[in-house]
């Protein structure tokens, strides 16, 4: 494939923090008395940014920059004791920037959040443009950050994949016109993405270098 660009998600492809995200929800819904949501429920909104997943329980500004306090304190002080990388993705990205290829992050964290996660697997370095959720004005399932990412690294969409792990990140990269990439090693299983039409499907982090046609690291 004549990828010469590949845009990543966070949270669920590059990093495992499926369960500081959900718990960071139950521990903001619990402080403020408000009615418990399954594991399940929160999962949905995964890779959407704080405030859709928070607007039903927030009518004003106030609330909602309480609300969003309250999970960012719980998630910080818990992050670096309950995220790691998913096993073989580190040395998937090194490889892919190795092999010349740019690199991109699109993250519907803040940037702050972002760099926090990718300082804490090593990989900081390896990334060579982020667009996080305070970069646009439409998160994911909207095109824009993705186009962003693009804009900034002066690549043509054909040229690009986007690489996540949830229907938000299909959508998003099938608006902006890039094919797609849904790993499996995240949260969600194929019966779920499938509606989503991938343009590919990787099991395991060296199935995107066998795609790109890459030597995996050493």
């Amino acid at each position: 494939m004549p990828y010469r660009t590949v845009l990543f998600d966070l949270d669920g492809t590059l990093i495992d923090s499926i369960r500081l995200i959900l718990d960071s929800y139950h521990h903001t819904m619990a402080t403020h008395g408000l009615p418990p949501r399954s594991d399940a429920e929160w999962l949905a909104g995964v890779g959407t940014p704080l405030w859709v997943q928070l607007k039903e329980w927030a009518d004003d500004p106030e609330r909602m920059e309480l609300l969003i306090a309250t999970y960012r304190e719980y998630n910080i002080r818990n992050h670096d004791t309950m995220v790691s990388a998913y096993p073989g993705v580190v040395d998937m990205v090194r490889a892919v920037r190795r092999a010349g290829k740019r690199t991109g992050l699109v993250t519907s964290k803040n940037r702050m959040g972002a760099l926090r996660g990718l300082r804490r697997v090593g990989l900081e370095e390896d990334i060579d443009v982020i667009v996080a959720a305070d970069d646009v004005t439409n998160p994911k399932p909207d095109p824009e950050p993705i186009q962003l990412a693009l804009t900034r690294l002066g690549e043509s969409p054909e040229l690009a994949i986007y690489v996540g792990d949830s229907v938000h990140d299909m959508e998003a990269g099938r608006a902006a016109g890039i094919a797609t990439g849904a790993v499996l090693w995240g949260p969600f299983a194929r019966p779920h993405l499938a509606p989503s039409q991938p343009t590919h499907w990787f099991e395991h982090p060296e199935d995107v270098l066998r795609l790109l046609d890459v030597e995996p690291v050493g």
